[in-house]
């Protein structure tokens, strides 16, 4: 008789639960980018955020383009760092919101530690952010920074 060890079944189940996340996350994002949807609501952006992000290991930086109804057209993770800092390329996010002709954004990261609280640097990073959009008029709507499941919205708090 074949027996199956209980941690190669806990494996199992893990990858089995993984793997209809990643399926739920791509059916979310697919409904999100349908024509009249709106990511209008702060509280809609922070949940799909801590559902992206919330387990990762290590910082990511990205943005939600949004069309001029601020449907989404692309959810891209441009930067990705180590567990305690991201390098972010305004010029590079300047190209991608060229590339996908959005008329918004809403830039974010997480912090692998759980902590949320914004630092001077994503204060900064986020005035040059929205500095370097306005010139091609893309308008930065939030910078959201998520901690497992904790979230800081710049705009909410009136940093935007």
């Amino acid at each position: 008789m074949n027996t199956i060890k209980s941690e190669d079944r806990a494996a199992y189940i893990v990858e089995r639960e993984d793997d209809t996340i990643r399926a739920a996350l791509a059916l979310l994002e697919s409904r999100l980018s349908r024509p009249g949807v709106a990511f209008s609501a702060p509280g809609d952006v922070k949940a799909y955020l801590v559902l992206q992000l919330a387990q990762l290991e290590h910082e990511e930086f990205g943005v939600l383009w949004l069309n001029p109804q601020h449907g989404l057209i692309k959810n891209e993770r441009l930067f990705r760092g180590t567990t305690t800092q991201t390098s972010v390329y305004p010029r590079e996010v300047v190209k991608a919101a060229l590339s996908c002709n959005a008329a918004a954004a809403i830039v974010y990261h997480n912090h692998p530690s759980g902590a949320v609280e914004p630092s001077r640097a994503d204060e900064e990073l986020t005035r040059t952010l929205k500095t370097a959009l306005s010139l091609i008029d893309v308008r930065v709507l939030d910078h959201v920074v998520v901690g497992g499941a904790d979230t800081v919205s710049f705009a909410e708090r009136g940093m935007i």
